[in-house]
């Protein structure tokens, strides 16, 4: 194709390169502002549903199981279905964002969350609820990557840590909120009807669809990628609105290469990759082994009753909750790198904390244990809310999407593995105590990949670490 050929507003490839990277210098010097807090309001109410409704039908399995007349294995399988989805969408709807964009990839993946919420409020069996729910799973697995992205594509180098991690927090607000709406609910209306509104309640998202269809920008760095440089221009010159900016330093040029799912997999990205599919398995290997059975170890392990159990795991939520606004501090001050084996490196320490109490010193009242959760609970946070962040700064544009968004679906894995296996070790002779061997384990392995494989990226431009 001819320069006469293209359509209008594309460049051709030498140029294409030498204006995007123009483009991501001009991005990369504006410092977040009213544009951004815009930007993070819109696609934050997505993820914030998100970490709702990841949890939602969890929270009230036990009344779903009754309603429906259904064994605690059928229940298992529509948890399941729903992690399956979200492991497919994420790869599925990432690999597309690439090639349409972030908007139109995210509105798509907040659209199939929302209107299978309404079917799942509306399922008439287990058999319904759990097509629902895996169909569902294909847009939450989905969400949370390409938001990600679209934000780190959106930021510069001075913030980009800070800010994408506390935009991150939202998901783990969805994830705390869920428990509290849905005691409300049930107190109100009755456990029949209130785990329906709560799964209904997932709908609301479609209300962003709406507004941005018309008021979401699509991100100027893929757009400069694709060649549609007066898009993006149109975009950063937005951003750029009333700033006394400096000069844009000169950034690196980009290769002028097509999309191709497989360069995720060969040379450095693949090794980039390997490191962050280990990192991303076990972050939430450890996240849903301790989260899913320490409430049940609370009860079996420590004697309390299921509502004091209820009670330390809403505490442990909000911890969670707000560590994630250090964890913001530490990727910003600290560095990605080492942040992350700080992280992993304290989930160690819980875990072996925990170990030695119930196997060793046969400490297993429910101080211990909750002590034990707090300690692995706020270490698991650092990877958790970071890996996001420090996953979009290792790829170039034209793959950012997609890489982002496999190596994220192993963490949709882990869900499904870690709690089938620590179910089965706490069936087994000290059960508890091997959890949390397991679990100490785990994080180990991350704390040694992290310090031995793990690239820096704080203060860098997402054009220099992929160029």
């Amino acid at each position: 194709m001819t320069r006469s050929q293209l359509p209008a507003g594309v460049l051709p490839g030498p140029d294409r390169a030498r204006a995007a990277a123009g483009i991501a210098a001009r991005v990369d010097r504006i410092p977040a502002g009213r544009f951004h807090a815009r930007l993070a309001s819109l696609v934050g109410v997505g993820t914030f549903f998100d970490g709702f409704d990841a949890i939602s039908l969890a929270v009230l399995l036990p009344v779903v199981v009754k309603g429906f007349g259904i064994s605690l294995a059928q229940a298992g399988l529509i948890i399941s279905a729903g992690y399956l989805g979200q492991f497919a969408g994420a790869i599925a709807v990432g690999l597309l964002s690439d090639r349409i964009g972030r908007r139109r990839a995210f509105l798509l993946s907040l659209s199939i969350i929302s209107v299978l919420a309404v079917f799942c409020a509306f399922a008439w069996s287990a058999q319904s609820l759990l097509v629902f729910r895996l169909l569902q799973g294909i847009g939450l697995g989905a969400e949370v990557p390409i938001a990600g992205t679209i934000i780190n594509e959106f930021l510069g180098r001075a913030n980009r840590g800070r800010i994408g991690v506390v935009y991150q927090s939202l998901f783990s607000w969805g994830l705390f909120f869920a428990p509290l709406i849905a005691l409300l609910l049930t107190s109100s209306l009755g456990p029949g009807t209130g785990w329906r509104v709560l799964l209904g309640l997932g709908a609301l998202p479609l209300i962003v669809v709406v507004i941005g269809f018309f008021a979401l920008p699509e991100s100027p760095r893929w757009l400069a990628q694709q060649g549609r440089l007066a898009e993006a221009d149109a975009v950063v010159a937005r951003m750029e609105a009333g700033k006394d900016l400096p000069a844009p330093a000169a950034a690196p040029v980009a290769e002028d290469r097509a999309f191709s799912p497989g360069e995720v997999l060969r040379g450095r990205y693949g090794r980039r990759t390997l490191l962050l599919i280990v990192l991303w398995f076990l972050a939430f290997f450890v996240t849903y082994g301790y989260s899913s059975w320490l409430p049940t170890i609370y009860v079996s392990v420590g004697k309390l009753s299921a509502t004091y159990s209820l009670t330390l795991t809403v505490v442990l939520g909000a911890i969670q909750v707000l560590m994630c606004y250090v964890v913001a501090w530490c990727v910003e001050h600290l560095g990605r790198k080492r942040s992350l084996a700080y992280g992993f490196g304290l989930a160690v320490a819980g875990g072996l904390f925990g170990f030695l109490n119930i196997v060793v010193l046969d400490n297993t009242t429910w101080p211990y244990l909750f002590a034990t959760g707090i300690v692995i609970g706020v270490g698991i946070i650092f990877p958790a809310t970071s890996l996001y962040v420090y996953t979009g700064e290792l790829y170039p544009t034209r793959m950012r999407g997609f890489a982002t968004s496999l190596t994220s679906s192993f963490a949709r894995l882990a869900s499904i593995v870690s709690p089938l296996v620590f179910g089965f070790l706490l069936g087994a002779p000290g059960g508890a105590g091997l959890v949390f061997a397991v679990l100490g384990g785990a994080a180990l392995i991350g704390t040694l990949t992290t310090a031995f494989a793990g690239i820096e990226t704080r203060a860098k431009s997402l054009e220099e670490l992929s160029a």
